[in-house]
């Protein structure tokens, strides 16, 4: 089983980061971190590196259902949608597959909401 689901699209960084924010939107999750490893790779080793940005993203409907199921689960969220550009106009999209990552978890409840946010992260990323 795949740890992600990823899509390749051919559009501006900044224009996939827009497109990415306004589906996950659509499904009900909202950007809650935003990590700019260029900026930091820069700024904390002077390393110049691609655009690669991490984003953190929130279904607050599925994170409490899955805080009810496993008190720790704040470990894995928020849900990770990386977008990188190693070749400019050429952008790499994917999101964590919470059913491949959440596998050793022995909960059941658990497993039901890995399901469905799985399901909606994959349609997430079909939709780009």
């Amino acid at each position: 089983m795949e740890f992600s689901f990823t899509k390749t699209i051919h559009i501006s960084f900044e224009q996939a980061i827009q497109k990415i924010t306004e589906a996950l939107k659509a499904e009900g999750f909202g950007i809650i971190t935003e990590i700019d490893m260029k900026s930091t790779l820069k700024n904390k080793l002077d390393i110049d590196f691609y655009n690669y940005r991490i984003l953190g993203a929130c279904n607050p409907n599925f994170a409490y259902r899955a805080l009810q199921a496993e008190d720790k689960i704040g470990l894995m969220l928020p849900c990770n949608v990386v977008v990188q550009e190693k070749n400019i106009g050429e952008v790499e999209i994917s999101a964590i597959n919470p059913t491949a990552t959440m596998r050793a978890i022995d909960n059941d409840d658990l497993h039901a909401v890995a399901l469905e946010v799985s399901s909606s992260l994959k349609k997430v990323i079909d939709s780009m």
